[in-house]
């Protein structure tokens, strides 16, 4: 093979002396001095198997480096051929060959950032991701009612509300819907085995301890007051009252605004409180590992009421009379 060490050997040694001066000066400046400003971002993939040369073509071609040739040669003189990370990843004009191999070898890739909220619903969730500009509110949705999709992540209810965990995720530029899905599926199961597990004298089923904490996650400000709302429910379950849950009758309707119109309590759906008895037939939304823990560890109280406070608490009544005194007060100013 014909290489620039076989073709200097072929030099005389004068010529040899003076050429290796330019070559240093060459192979530093490509080392260390950028192409451009910075100005120029490259979207650049790597997969898993991939060789350095093609690695090498692409950054050249995205006038990210000067030389595909000289990059190949400091990966390799450095060690680093086999040490470089697969993955999606941006670039600019702006960094030098060993700003661009300190970014593969450590795995940088470039992600994308999704924050789901506490007591957010599916729906909620497809408008932030269309926001976003992630997915469409459709392509999201339809992936959390796809049947294979919800077998694969082991949801057997029909639908992923409730079970998605609220935190913030990273999403490779190739994933989908499903990858996200499954990114919070996953984590949800991982957070909550110790919480269900430390449950197990419940008289709830586990889903309706889910859609039991995704009521409380919605009507609660204050976290502290989440075990108290807990009792609320509870003891309304055990005497077989209505539970009357404002978010339960906006439910993929419209986001929950902190209060309802008569319209929207008379309003029917299989989810609305005020019209069915016990607990809806799913989540509400997808609550945080405190909200499940107040469903499984409701306060001892005899408060079947509750009405919200101008400062976002709530005042808990044990009578219907002490309640409707607390609306006047607290409402109907």
């Amino acid at each position: 093979m014909f290489t620039i060490t076989s073709s200097l050997k072929m030099l005389p040694v004068w010529c040899i002396r003076a050429l290796l001066p330019l070559l240093l000066t060459w192979y530093l400046f490509c080392l260390f001095v950028p192409v451009g400003d910075g100005a120029i971002i490259r979207d650049i993939s790597f997969p898993a198997g991939s060789g350095v040369r093609k690695l090498a073509a692409e950054l050249k071609s995205g006038g990210i480096i000067r030389s595909s040739w000289h990059f190949i040669l400091v990966t390799r003189l450095r060690g680093h051929a086999h040490h470089l990370k697969a993955g999606d990843y941006r670039f600019n004009d702006g960094m030098t060959e060993p700003d661009i191999l300190k970014k593969l070898i450590d795995g940088d890739v470039d992600y994308r950032r999704f924050t789901l909220p506490e007591g957010y619903s599916i729906f909620q969730a497809a408008e932030l991701l269309e926001q976003k500009g992630y997915f469409t509110r459709e392509e999201f949705l339809r992936a959390c009612s796809d049947a294979q999709v919800l077998q694969r992540l082991n949801i057997r209810v029909g639908t992923p509300e409730g079970y998605l965990y609220p935190a913030t995720y990273n999403l490779s530029r190739g994933d989908g819907a499903e990858q996200l899905l499954a990114q919070m599926v996953g984590q949800f199961e991982k957070n909550h085995a110790d919480v269900f597990a430390q449950g197990q004298q419940s008289r709830l089923t586990r889903h309706e301890i889910v859609t039991l904490a995704s009521m409380i996650e919605k009507e609660a400000v204050s976290p502290a007051e989440k075990p108290l709302i807990s009792s609320v429910f509870n003891n309304r379950l055990r005497l077989g009252m209505p539970l009357q849950s404002d978010p339960t009758a906006v439910y993929g309707v419209r986001a929950f605004p902190g209060r309802i119109s008569r319209a929207d309590i008379q309003r029917h759906s299989p989810y609305n409180t005020y019209l069915i008895k016990g607990l809806p037939p799913g989540p509400i939304g997808n609550p945080g590992t405190d909200a499940i823990r107040a469903a499984l560890h409701p306060a001892d109280t005899q408060y079947l009421y509750f009405v919200a406070r101008q400062d976002g608490t709530h005042h808990f009544s044990r009578t219907l009379d002490e309640h409707n005194r607390a609306v006047v007060r607290y409402l109907r100013h």
